[in-house]
């Protein structure tokens, strides 16, 4: 994610390169803020506690064990597909709304979000469930991004709610439909949980990704997802907290 018009220009200018820099890193985190250097003292830096990284959500562990962060609350519009399951959905869309992000959830089971709903937010309202093309307009701003998750089966209708500055779209689709390969196409960052290898060789094409991706991706654990855009790619493992855990169960790919 002035007094002066001097200082406009320059602020201007500052924002033009964070926005140009979340662009190169699409959906895989915005860079952290960039601010002056702050120099210590040797002797203080044990004193220092709070992690400093790129924003975002963390959904998991990279091949090298560190944080894997999707970048969901951004200035820039973001669609994300994740060919896989709900549980895979429903943690991402918890991190959100961790992050203070407002969740609306586009879905045809209704039934299968009312826990996560009414668990989420402490007592506010920050997940809302609507049937499938009745997402009403959200107001996203930089004090109140929103991710839109779209639980509507292997052929989601357009959405009425579009990605937008400060406004994601996760589309979740359990297996490949005849409309997959627009969505593919057209998404800035693609997620596959494990998929048949003829899936796999149909998501390869339009991602263009490596042999050895595409034969890794029937193979998958429940709680694996390869992330990838056409040029930048990474297997991510999620692992749930025990409180995601309480809530929605053990990874599973298929519910």
């Amino acid at each position: 994610m002035a007094s002066s018009a001097v200082s406009e220009a320059g602020t201007a200018s500052g924002v033009e390169r964070e926005v140009r820099g979340a662009r190169a890193r699409l959906g895989f985190g915005l860079l952290g803020p960039r601010r002056s250097r702050h120099v210590l003292p040797a002797g203080q830096l044990s004193a220092v506690g709070v992690p400093v990284g790129d924003d975002g959500v963390v959904i998991g562990v990279d091949a090298q064990n560190q944080p894997a962060v999707l970048g969901i609350n951004r200035p820039t519009p973001l669609e994300v597909v994740l060919v896989g399951g709900l549980w895979t959905a429903q943690v991402i869309a918890l991190r959100a709304a961790a992050t203070g992000a407002r969740i609306a959830v586009e879905t045809g089971r209704p039934q299968a979000w009312a826990p996560l709903a009414q668990a989420a937010g402490g007592g506010q309202q920050c997940v809302t469930v609507h049937e499938v093309g009745r997402v009403p307009p959200q107001g996203p701003s930089v004090g109140s991004p929103v991710l839109v998750v779209r639980d509507a089966g292997i052929r989601p209708p357009r959405g009425r709610v579009a990605a937008a500055p400060w406004q994601s779209v996760l589309t979740l689709l359990p297996y490949l439909g005849p409309t997959a390969p627009r969505f593919l196409e057209s998404a800035t960052l693609v997620g596959v949980q494990r998929v048949s290898p003829d899936e796999a060789e149909v998501i390869g094409r339009i991602m263009a990704l490596p042999a050895s991706d595409v034969g890794a991706l029937s193979g998958l654990g429940d709680n694996f997802a390869l992330w990838c855009t056409r040029t930048h790619r990474q297997f991510v493992m999620t692992q749930p907290t025990d409180a995601e855990t309480g809530l929605l169960g053990v990874a599973r790919r298929v519910d």
